[in-house]
């Protein structure tokens, strides 16, 4: 990861370079996300930014995971090309996919890389060329809970499991009080919230349920919620805003969305030791993925069911989707610069102040690579 470095050139993020602009306009017209005021910026104005004298709205979709990730990038990034307009909906993975393999966006954010059946669909508008998946944000998806009197909670997959299959329905449950022995836990319904959109979190909170505790979670898994039972909210945000004003709550979103005093369960992997959902348990986790795309897409695989000490199993890794081949070449040079940016150390390392993980060094040293021979 490089950490260290990565921190030391943080310093110097007040004057940041950002690495150039995104310039593809899309179809579509009720995308709604943050703006750039027109300015014209150039690089001779910023020092080493080449906004590529590019102007326009930028209409994006895709995982509500990473959209705090992408409301920090946006921030500088049209602070230095102001002609710039980037909108992102953040409509959940499954709304990102489909956008974009219709054509209606020019890149798109997924929790859950393009299967092959997606990525056949995207050749229709990548000509000569198809959708390739480019992980860009890591991260814990945290289990925040609202029990009152309770301050801390370690759970295990099998609990998660039975809790989220509404097979464990109150929180004195002898299975929560044999992890939590010290803990006084109340005679509470246990009000259970999931995705009601198509989400790549859920996809890999199930993923991590069916891999580390297959007896107890018995669905398929996607990016569909299929136990029956619980409570559904819209998008990560939702989840997380249902936990924070429920007693008896209890909820999965990514990391950056527990605030304002949402507590998080610790996660008892079979290491011998309860789990925190940090960031750097996360790329713990992380690292011990490998990429199984072929080509240039990078699909990764995670470990869900991993027994490694320190290592937070619930993760998920953002996919920035985007064509390998057929982009138009009046927009290519400032989708290019746009990429650079995000996936440089100087936008990595926002990830890492904004409660996400970085990519591991190598697994970004080769998105950097694609994203040089993208045309």
């Amino acid at each position: 990861m490089k950490l260290q470095r990565m921190n030391r050139r943080a310093l110097t993020l007040g004057a940041l370079a950002v690495s150039g602009a995104l310039a593809l306009t899309a179809c579509g017209s009720d995308d709604t996300g943050n703006g750039g005021d027109s300015g014209g910026a150039t690089a001779a104005a910023t020092g080493s930014i080449d906004c590529m004298d590019a102007k326009g709205q930028i209409l994006s979709d895709g995982s509500s995971a990473q959209k705090n990730a992408i409301d920090a990038w946006v921030k500088n990034f049209t602070a230095a090309c102001p002609d710039i307009q980037i909108n992102y909906k953040a409509g959940g993975s499954g709304a990102g996919v489909t956008a974009f393999t219709q054509g209606q966006v020019p890149f798109a954010g997924s929790d859950s890389a393009l299967d092959s059946e997606e990525i056949a669909t995207t050749k229709q508008v990548c000509e000569g060329g198809q959708g390739v998946n480019l992980p860009m944000v890591g991260g814990p998806v945290a289990v925040g809970f609202n029990v009152s009197g309770v301050d801390s909670l370690v759970l295990d997959a099998p609990t998660l499991a039975k809790i989220f299959d509404s097979k464990i329905t109150n929180w004195n449950d002898p299975a929560i009080k044999k992890l939590n022995p010290d803990v006084e836990l109340p005679d509470l319904k246990i009000q259970a919230f999931h995705r009601s959109d198509d989400s790549g979190t859920t996809d890999n909170f199930t993923a991590y349920l069916k891999a580390a505790s297959p007896s107890n979670w018995k669905y398929e898994g996607g990016k569909t919620w299929q136990a029956e039972g619980g409570q559904a909210a819209a998008q990560s945000s939702g989840v997380a805003q249902q936990v924070k004003q429920t007693n008896g709550a209890i909820g999965y979103f990514e990391l950056s969305y527990a605030k304002d005093g949402i507590k998080t369960v610790d996660i008892d992997n079979g290491s011998g030791t309860p789990v925190k959902a940090t960031v750097e348990n996360a790329t713990k986790a992380i690292a011990a993925g490998k990429v199984v795309g072929t080509g240039k897409d990078m699909a990764m695989e995670l470990d869900y069911a991993t027994k490694a000490e320190g290592a937070y199993p619930i993760v998920l890794v953002t996919y920035e989707i985007v064509c390998d081949k057929g982009n138009k070449a009046d927009t290519l040079p400032a989708t290019k610069a746009f990429l650079n940016y995000i996936a440089s150390e100087e936008g990595q390392q926002i990830l890492a102040e904004n409660d996400y993980a970085p990519m591991p060094e190598d697994i970004i040293t080769k998105v950097r690579e694609t994203i040089t021979g993208l045309s």
